[in-house]
């Protein structure tokens, strides 16, 4: 009978057409079945991601700032002849203690005194003329009042007399200036202090103003400091500058305490740095002029939050931080950070006392999202 069928072409095809409408029922059957399922089905909910957080609370936090430079003086003077000539000797040398007005070199003043010799030879010469005029004026002036001269003669020989007097005037001051010159010829020490160099040996032809000896002041000494423009961005008031302790590099145990007193207004043009000098007061014998030394200064103690470096994150160039809200959400905000450290960060302003700040993936976070604390933190 099977092979019956196989030989009747029109009921065979009658078979195959019946199988493939059947298995088509089936399939429709299986994904109407599916779809209900599905449709029926809850969506899961939402995958709360564990976070590690802390509660942040203000604190006083010094911002310390240490500096390396070298111990100057604050008053040096480079001393000078105010007349030029050849130096014939040198008294000072580097290191010498001097006192005020002590002779610290001399030029050849042979060229002087021949000049306050002419000043004084021009002074005779007026004061005889004026002895002259002063004469001749007394007996024109008797022969007026008898009538015996003109008034014409009168006033020519009281114009001789001012005359005299005038160049008197003029040859006394030159006398005076010459036997200063004279006096220029020696430089004297202005202060007492300790020569710390030298610009000019004997033998050597010195110009006016040329440095020949220069005196530092050994009582009033500086720190010196080269300090970078970063170090002034949350630079403290200045009408309260900070105490500043110096201490040798050679010998940490020999310290002393300044005030800055001076800030250069301009930046140096090859380091770019900004010279600040430190009075110190009472500073120890140790502390020479030149010698190294370290500045540490507290620059403020305002309230701040400090933070691991973990727990920021960038919004838009600027920095943030993710806050967990009482109902589990995690919210960016903006914060202000004072400055960074090698593990952590200082945030001074942008945060409440007892926020609770994602400290541990934040970059996975995204905003209003729910997390979880992990235990243990957060407290």
């Amino acid at each position: 009978m099977i092979a019956a069928l196989f030989h009747n072409r029109p009921l065979r095809r009658r078979l195959v057409a019946g199988s493939i409408a059947l298995l088509a029922c089936g399939a429709a059957l299986v994904w109407h079945g599916a779809r209900s399922e599905a449709s029926n089905a809850k969506p899961s909910p939402p995958e709360t991601k564990f976070v590690k957080a802390i509660a942040v609370a203000p604190m006083l936090s010094a911002d310390t700032r240490t500096a390396v430079g070298e111990i100057r003086p604050r008053l040096e003077s480079d001393l000078g002849f105010r007349v030029s000539g050849k130096l014939l000797e040198r008294i000072a040398e580097i290191g010498a203690a001097v006192k005020k007005g002590e002779v610290l070199a001399r030029i050849d003043d042979q060229d002087y005194r021949n000049r306050l010799a002419s000043a004084e030879a021009d002074v005779a010469a007026a004061q005889a003329v004026l002895v002259e005029a002063s004469a001749a004026e007394a007996r024109i002036g008797a022969l007026l009042a008898k009538g015996f001269t003109t008034r014409a003669n009168y006033d020519a020989t009281l114009k001789n007399l001012r005359s005299a007097q005038a160049k008197l005037k003029s040859a006394s001051i030159a006398f005076e200036m010459a036997r200063d010159q004279l006096g220029y010829t020696e430089l004297h020490a202005e202060f007492d202090g300790i020569v710390t160099a030298t610009g000019a040996e004997a033998g050597q032809s010195v110009n006016v103003g040329q440095m020949v000896v220069r005196v530092a002041d050994p009582e009033s000494r500086d720190a010196v400091f080269s300090i970078a423009e970063a170090a002034f961005a949350n630079a403290p008031d200045t009408k309260r500058p900070p105490r500043v302790t110096v201490s040798l590099l050679s010998n940490p145990a020999i310290t002393a305490v300044g005030t800055i007193r001076e800030i250069a207004p301009m930046a140096d043009a090859a380091t770019r740095t900004f010279q600040v000098k430190v009075s110190i007061e009472n500073a120890p014998d140790e502390m020479r002029f030149g010698a190294s030394v370290a500045g540490r200064a507290e620059m403020g103690d305002a309230p701040v939050m400090m933070l691991p470096g973990s727990a920021l994150f960038d919004k838009d160039g600027q920095p943030a931080v993710w806050v967990v809200s009482p109902s589990s959400a995690v919210e960016l905000k903006p914060v202000t950070v004072a400055r960074y450290e090698t593990d952590r960060v200082v945030v001074s302003d942008g945060l409440a006392n007892g926020d609770l700040v994602v400290t541990a993936g934040v970059n996975r976070l995204r905003e209003h999202e729910k997390v979880r604390i992990v235990e243990g933190e957060g407290k």
